[in-house]
């Protein structure tokens, strides 16, 4: 390539070298019970019926008053759906499965320890303990409007609190329970919540984890921001009995089982709400200032998660569902709580960490539970892979459907996945989305489109990708040239705005491709992703991850998610994680990270293979540095790997907090072994300037 012809590529344009994987069809047995089986529901759902075509998603709920206006584009980009709606979120999830349902399972929990029971709680079990939760949040004082913020794992209290929430028209804001007490505070400051809902303890790993302890470090956190948390609400693991060395505060702490003994048998009628009045409000970190509190609607991101969930997921009345995640996750709210509950189904909700006491867990529970649809994230996915390759094969469960969330899947996993997890049986979907979404943007229609490794597909129903290059030029299908994938149109779970930062929203989300500033036609603001992502011949999309996860190494951008796929093809790495590394002639160089399959040990062979098999797969230009044979990732609770800390590591820069770890002792023992030996190698890279500290700050986290 010349130099002038290097100033031509746009730098959305990340080096694409990954080849097409072959298609995979769905088995007859699953199209023949399919809900979406009809070829014609491509046509409804076409841009020439956009936007009444999300009428078929709404109808499927229960509506106090009908709507007048589809969509209201009016005030763009703050998009309004279903206007002159009302609903209520709790009705269509609980009340209205009574007349047939009412015995029926709606959760089925299961605890972390093996050796206590299971519990199934019934729809009508369910809508007792919405009702009674409400009473007791209305008997605090909680208005229709009023935010209440939650730090609760995943214990049945969580969809009880959420709906009781929702039943009263007050707008809740879970935070993740792996999650700090300060970063619960800073949340519980910017909704301006005066009430802290919580748990005593739960286990995680085996250990009974004292969580109560953070809800005082979240009130304090609070109050340095100048907001002041008037009740912290206690559920306890084990009504009765106090798992927490934390004492409880008087005045301000109560426990609800206690609490509930004033509300047995209460009922509160749901409160009608219009379509768009705010349901939630899902937090979602930046890599600067304070967190984007993403707000989502009632009517359209209800009407968006069951649509999705009855065609996507395939969910009928009958099956046994298991979403794999936790609700402290939009996927959770989405694909655990409102989405299967409003179509009426039994859904599994799992208390533990996957791979405990073994990596046969999960199917064991499959197994036990008849499970008929599964869904979890790459990491889930990964993680058994590594540590239990086998175990699937030892369990008599069948899976219908598997669903893949959260981040791109590379194809030597998502191959394990369809063939050993789900048996060669079960239709994948591969789905792209994100919190500020509401619910799937790419996937694959399951019985009427193949599959393929590695690409979650065209958009969903109604919903009309474009990618972009940094001049606003399209990228087209089959170019093999990445860029910046966007929504040319809004769609009914699209979120209402950023929580009190509404410039915020129309900065990051479509400020960067908006035609015209003055226009009310939506074609004109286009909804930017912030993911890089290159589209075949065939229209199906490959997401390379987000675009401040690509690292410019002598002026060619490679995407660290091709990077990890071509080094997890070695058959001894489990895990890898690409970062950058400053380097003096190139300006960045690829450092790679691995973590290898039980039973191997690191070799100077085995980093050879995984620097061949980037040259094969990508090029010479990609080499790596260095490759790092690590025991173990740097992970968040939820199993993602920190890419920013292992960052700071090669750069010898601040890694940050890295209490909130699942394993924080792991940083040290990696920052020894590769600082020290770049120490002797002479290999210590000069003092960073403030512009290449706040780079390697923010390198893996998303805007």
């Amino acid at each position: 390539m010349t130099a002038g012809q290097e100033k031509q590529v746009s730098e959305a344009q990340i080096a694409v070298h990954w080849r097409e994987e072959e298609f995979y069809y769905p088995p007859a047995k699953f199209i023949a019970q399919a809900n979406a089986a009809d070829p014609a529901i491509f046509d409804r759902f076409s841009e020439e019926h956009f936007p009444e075509c999300f009428k078929e998603y709404a109808d499927l709920l229960t509506w106090d008053a009908y709507w007048h206006t589809t969509l209201d584009t009016s005030d763009p980009p703050f998009w309004k759906w279903f206007v002159g709606g009302r609903l209520n979120a709790s009705y269509n999830c609980v009340d209205r499965h009574l007349a047939t349902s009412r015995n029926k399972a709606a959760f089925i929990w299961v605890p972390e320890p093996e050796g206590e029971d299971t519990k199934a709680i019934t729809y009508q079990e369910l809508y007792t303990r919405v009702n009674e939760f409400a009473a007791l949040l209305q008997g605090s004082g909680v208005q229709t409007g009023d935010r209440v913020t939650f730090h609760l794992p995943m214990v049945p209290e969580l969809p009880v609190s959420m709906l009781a929430c929702a039943r009263l028209g007050v707008i809740h804001s879970e935070v993740f329970g792996g999650f700090s007490g300060r970063a619960c505070g800073e949340r519980i400051a910017d909704s301006q919540s005066r009430i802290l809902v919580t748990m005593d303890g739960y286990y995680r790993n085996g250990a009974l984890i004292d969580h109560k302890a953070k809800a005082d470090e979240a009130v304090a956190a609070a109050r340095e921001a100048g907001a002041e948390v008037d009740k912290v609400l206690v559920w306890r693991r084990y009504p009765g009995q106090y798992a927490s060395k934390s004492p409880m505060v008087p005045g301000r702490d109560f426990f609800v089982d206690e609490l509930l003994q004033d509300y047995r048998g209460k009922l509160v009628a749901p409160v009608s709400m219009p379509a768009e009045a705010p349901l939630f409000l899902m937090y979602t970190s930046g890599t600067t200032g304070r967190p984007k509190g993403c707000q989502h609607s009632t009517g359209g991101y209800l009407a968006y998660v069951t649509g999705t969930s009855k065609y996507y997921q395939d969910i009928h009345p009958e099956d046994t569902y298991w979403c794999f995640a936790d609700i402290g996750w939009i996927t959770g709210h989405s694909y655990i709580v409102y989405g299967p509950l409003s179509l009426g189904t039994t859904s599994v909700m799992y208390e533990g960490v996957p791979t405990y006491p073994d990596p046969g867990r999960p199917w064991r529970i499959a197994e036990r539970l008849g499970v008929t649809i599964f869904h979890t994230a790459p990491t889930t996915i990964r993680m058994l892979r590594k540590l239990g390759p086998d175990e699937p094969r030892k369990y008599n469960y069948r899976f219908k459907h598997m669903t893949t969330v959260g981040e791109p899947i590379e194809p030597g996993v998502w191959r394990w996945y369809h063939e050993v997890v789900g048996k060669g049986e079960a239709v994948i979907v591969d789905t792209w989305w994100q919190t500020e979404n509401g619910g799937f943007l790419g996937s694959t229609l399951p019985a009427l489109m193949p599959m393929k490794p590695g690409s979650c597909g065209p958009g969903v129903l109604g919903v009309y990708p474009v990618i972009y290059d940094e001049d606003r030029n399209v990228v087209e299908a089959g170019s093999g040239r990445a860029g910046n994938i966007c929504i040319r149109n809004p769609w009914p779970g699209i979120f209402q705005t950023i929580w009190g930062q509404p410039e915020r929203f129309v900065q990051i989300y479509y400020e960067k491709y908006c035609r015209n500033r003055e226009s009310k036609d939506w074609r004109d603001w286009p909804y930017l992703a912030g993911d890089g992502a290159v589209q075949a011949a065939d229209g199906y999309f490959r997401i390379l991850g987000r675009i401040d996860d690509v690292i410019n190494v002598a002026g060619h951008r490679l995407g660290t998610k091709e990077l990890e796929s071509a080094s997890i093809t070695v058959e001894e790495v489990a895990e890898a994680a690409a970062v950058p590394v400053i380097d003096e002639i190139r300006g960045r160089a690829v450092e790679m990270y691995v973590a290898l399959k039980p039973g191997f040990t690191p070799s100077r062979e085995i980093e050879d293979k995984v620097l061949k098999a980037i040259e094969t797969e990508i090029g010479k230009i990609a080499r790596p540095k260095k490759v790092w044979i690590v025991p173990d990732m740097p992970k968040t609770r939820s199993g993602k790997i920190m890419r920013r800390v292992i960052a700071g590591i090669s750069n010898f820069a601040d890694i940050g907090d890295v209490s909130t770890l699942a394993n924080p002792e792991i940083v040290d023992d990696i920052r020894q072994h590769v600082q020290s030996e770049k120490v002797a190698s002479g290999e210590v890279p000069r003092e960073l300037s403030p512009q290449e500290v706040e780079e390697i700050k923010a390198f893996g986290q998303a805007e």
